[in-house]
C-alpha cells in the first residue's frame, strides 16, 4: 500500500492506495502539533482500509507548516550576514508597488530587523575578489552571531553565485563554533544573480528552517514508532525529497501542500479530463488555482509570497483567500467582502459547532441547502443548521438585507475571488480559459465549481473521486526530484554547444548522489540583450537535452517571443541568462477506479439555485461508473459535495470522475 498525508489548514486529509481501490480519512489539523492530526487521520484511513501499518511500503507528506509560519512570521530568529555596505538589500528590494496607486502602501517588514543584519569585510566583482576576507574578520562575524541570539544565519555576499569561497569560509567557521545554529548560504540555496532576489530567498531559507526540522524530526518519529517507511515530504516543485534533505532547506517546501493538488489534478487530467485541465483547489482556508496542459502542470522559476519573493522551482499555482472558512464581512464602505480572514481549523464556521460565530462560506452554503443541516462532513463534523443560519443573519442585518440574500451574496463574492484567479493564469497570459475542463476539487471546490464556470464561459467541470482530498492522492504520484540553476550569462562567441554541454554537465554533476536512474531536464533562459527578464525554453528534442545547438534556441526564444509579445528582433542579441537543470526518478502509476456497490442513497431538499429555491435530487455516497445525474442535483461525496444547477448533467467514468456537461 501507499500512503499520502497532507496537511491543510483546516483538515488533515489521508489516502492509502493498494494499485485499484482509495481508502480515505479526514481529521482536524491540530495547529501547534500537526502530527496529532496525522495520527488521527493516518489511524482512521487503516482502520477503514483494515490495514496494518507494516502493509504500508510508501508513505508521503505534504504540508502548509513552512507556508503558514512564512505568512505568520513565526520563523526563527535569524542573522543576516552581507557583504559590508549592502546589509539593507533586503530592505531596500525593488522600486515596484504591488498596488500602482497606493502611494503609501507598505512592503512587508523584513524577516530579519536591522540590529540582525552584519556587514562583512570583504568584496568580490564581476572579474573576481576585490578586497579579501580575512581570518580575523571570520572570527570577528561568528561573535557577532553568537552574542545575536539566532538559531539562524543566512549568508549573502556580492558575486557569490559565481566565486563562493567567501561564503564557504563563513558557512564552515559557523558550524565549526555554532553547532546548533542553522546555515543557509546563498551559493547553495539560488547560485543566480539578481542580489534582492537571491537575498530574500536565502533569507526565507534560513527562517524557516528550523522549524521544518523540527516538524519533520517529530514526524519520522511518528512514522517510525507506528511503523511506517520513513516520510517522503511533496516541494514546492511538485516533486518529493527524503525527510532530511527536505529539512536542510525550508524555502523548498513552502508550497508543499498545494503542490500535492497540482500533481495529483495532472494525473486526473489525464485520465478523465484530455490532458487540458483547470485545477481549483477549495480548501477551508484559501483557493489554488493551476493550469494542466497536455497532462502536465505549469511550473515556474520564481513567485512572491505576502510580498516576498521566493526564486525557485515551483508549479505554477494562483492563489486567493476564498476557501469554505473564509470569513465575510461588511468593509467601511458598506460592500460585502469575503476573506483572506479564515476561521481556520479552530474554531471552525459557525456551522461546525465549535465556537466559531463569524459568518463564513460553508456557514452561507448551509443556509442556501447545499450543505444539508445536520450532515456529518468528512472528519467528523455535523453541521449546526441553526449557528450557521445565527452567523449569516448577524451580517446580514449589518448589510440590511435578507439573510438568504446575504447567503447568495456571500457565495457570489467567493465564486468572483476564484473567477479572477483563473483569469490571472489564462486571460492575463492570452490563454482561453473556455477551452479547458474546469476540474474542481478540495473539500469546497465541487459545491462552486458550475457557479465559477458559468462566470468564465467554461462548460465541461471534471469532479475527481476523492477529490476532496485529492491533494494527498497526488503526493502519490509525484516522482523524486531535485532541481538547480546557474546563471550564465553567454552571448557571441561563448555561447557555443560546448559551453552550454560543459555547464549542464556540472550542474548534473552536482544533483546526481542519490538520483541513480533519473532521467535528465534542462531548461534555457534568454532574453534580448538589455531586456530585463527572460523567456524559459525547453528544448524540442531529446537529442538536445545536454547540448542543444545554439541557433535553434535562439529560434525557438524568438518564436515563443513573438508568441508571447507579438514581435521579435533580429537586430538584437540574444543572450543566455541561465541554465535550470532536473534530476526526476519514476513517478508512481495512480490511476483510481470507479467505486463499487450498492451506489448512493438517493433523496431530495430544498436548494437555492439559479436565484431560486429548487427541489433537488441529493445522492449521498459514491456513485457507480455509468451513472448519469441531471441538475438541479447535489452530490454529497465522502469528502466533498458537488452541487449541480439546472442545465447540467452528468456521468461518472472508469476512474469514477463525475464528468459534467451544460445541455440544453
Amino acid at each position: 500500500m501507499l500512503l499520502g498525508v497532507d496537511v491543510g489548514g483546516t483538515f488533515t486529509d489521508a489516502v492509502l492506495f493498494d494499485g485499484e481501490s482509495v481508502t480515505t480519512a479526514k481529521a482536524p489539523t491540530t495547529p501547534g502539533d500537526e502530527t496529532r492530526g496525522v495520527r488521527a487521520a493516518v489511524s482512521e484511513a487503516l482502520g477503514a482500509a483494515g490495514a496494518q501499518a507494516s502493509a504500508i511500503r510508501r508513505f508521503v507528506h505534504g504540508m502548509t507548516v513552512g507556508t503558514n509560519a512564512l505568512l505568520e512570521e513565526r520563523g526563527a530568529p535569524t542573522c543576516l550576514l552581507a557583504t559590508a555596505g549592502f546589509e539593507d538589500v533586503i530592505e531596500i528590494g525593488r522600486q515596484n508597488r504591488s498596488s500602482l496607486y497606493r502611494l503609501c502602501a507598505p512592503n512587508p517588514a523584513p524577516l530579519v530587523a536591522r540590529s540582525m543584519r552584519i556587514g562583512v569585510r570583504e568584496r568580490v566583482g564581476a572579474a573576481g575578489v576585490i578586497e579579501e576576507l580575512a581570518d580575523e574578520e571570520v572570527a570577528r562575524v561568528a561573535e557577532e552571531v553568537a552574542r545575536s541570539g539566532a538559531t539562524a544565519v543566512a549568508i549573502c555576499l556580492l558575486f557569490s553565485f559565481a566565486r563562493p569561497e567567501h561564503e564557504r569560509r563563513l558557512a564552515d567557521a559557523l558550524a565549526d563554533r555554532l553547532r546548533d545554529i542553522h546555515v543557509s548560504a546563498s551559493h547553495e540555496v539560488l547560485p543566480r544573480f539578481r542580489e534582492f532576489e537571491r537575498c530574500s530567498t536565502t533569507v526565507i531559507d534560513a527562517y524557516l528552517s528550523p522549524l521544518l526540522g523540527s516538524y519533520l524530526s517529530r514526524l519520522a518519529l511518528f512514522a517510525e514508532a507506528e511503523p511506517l517507511p520513513e516520510p517522503e515530504i511533496m516541494r514546492s516543485s511538485g516533486g518529493v525529497a527524503p525527510w532530511r534533505e527536505a529539512a536542510r532547506h525550508g524555502a523548498w517546501t513552502v508550497l508543499s501542500g498545494p503542490a500535492g493538488g497540482a500533481v495529483g489534478a495532472g494525473v486526473i487530467a489525464r485520465l478523465s479530463a484530455g490532458g487540458d485541465a483547470i485545477g481549483l483547489d477549495m480548501g477551508g482556508t484559501s483557493c489554488d488555482v493551476c493550469v494542466i496542459e497536455s497532462g502536465r502542470v505549469r511550473r515556474t522559476e520564481s513567485r512572491t509570497i505576502n510580498g516576498r519573493p521566493i526564486q525557485l522551482p515551483a508549479v505554477d499555482i494562483h492563489t486567493v483567500g476564498a476557501g469554505g472558512g473564509s470569513i465575510a464581512w461588511r468593509d467601511h464602505g458598506g460592500a460585502l467582502r469575503v476573506g483572506p480572514r479564515s476561521a481556520g481549523a479552530e474554531p471552525g464556521p459557525a456551522c461546525y459547532g465549535r465556537g466559531g460565530s463569524e459568518p463564513t462560506v460553508t456557514d452561507a452554503n448551509v443556509v442556501l441547502g447545499r450543505l444539508g443541516a445536520g450532515f456529518g462532513l468528512a472528519g467528523g463534523v455535523a453541521l449546526d443548521g441553526e449557528a450557521a443560519h445565527r452567523a449569516v443573519a448577524g451580517l446580514a442585518t449589518e448589510l440590511g438585507i435578507d439573510p438568504v440574500e446575504a447567503a447568495v451574496g456571500i457565495v457570489r463574492v467567493a465564486g468572483t475571488e476564484m473567477a479572477r484567479a483563473i483569469r490571472v493564469l489564462t486571460v492575463e497570459r492570452g490563454v482561453d480559459p473556455r477551452r479547458f475542463a474546469l476540474q474542481p476539487f478540495g473539500g469546497a471546490g465541487p459545491m462552486h465549481a458550475a457557479d465559477v464556470a458559468a462566470e468564465l464561459g467554461i462548460t465541461r467541470l471534471v469532479c475527481p473521486r476523492a477529490g476532496g482530498v485529492l491533494s494527498a492522492l497526488g503526493l502519490l504520484a509525484a516522482a523524486r526530484r531535485r532541481d538547480t540553476a546557474r546563471t550564465v550569462l553567454l552571448r557571441g562567441h561563448e555561447l557555443s554547444a560546448e559551453r552550454i554541454e560543459q555547464e549542464v554537465a556540472e550542474l548534473l554533476e552536482a544533483l546526481a548522489p542519490g538520483m541513480e536512474g533519473a532521467a535528465a531536464e534542462v531548461r534555457y533562459e534568454l532574453r534580448y540583450r538589455g531586456q530585463s527578464f527572460e523567456l524559459t525554453i525547453e528544448p524540442d528534442d531529446t537529442a538536445d537535452e545536454k547540448a542543444p545547438n545554439p541557433e535553434r534556441l535562439i529560434a525557438r526564444f524568438e518564436e515563443e517571443h513573438e508568441r508571447r509579445y507579438g514581435f521579435r528582433d533580429p537586430d538584437s542579441e540574444v543572450e543566455l541568462v541561465a541554465i535550470g537543470v532536473s534530476l526526476v526518478g519514476a513517478a508512481t502509476d495512480v490511476a483510481p477506479r470507479a467505486a463499487t456497490g450498492a451506489g448512493p442513497t438517493k433523496t431530495t431538499r430544498r436548494v437555492h439555485l439559479g436565484g431560486d429555491w429548487v427541489e433537488a435530487r441529493v445522492l449521498r455516497g459514491e456513485p457507480r461508473e455509468g451513472a448519469e445525474i441531471t441538475g438541479p442535483a447535489v452530490v454529497e461525496l465522502p469528502e466533498a459535495t458537488l452541487v449541480l444547477p439546472p442545465g447540467w448533467r452528468a456521468h461518472v467514468d472508469a476512474h469514477g470522475s463525475i464528468v459534467c456537461e451544460v445541455h440544453g
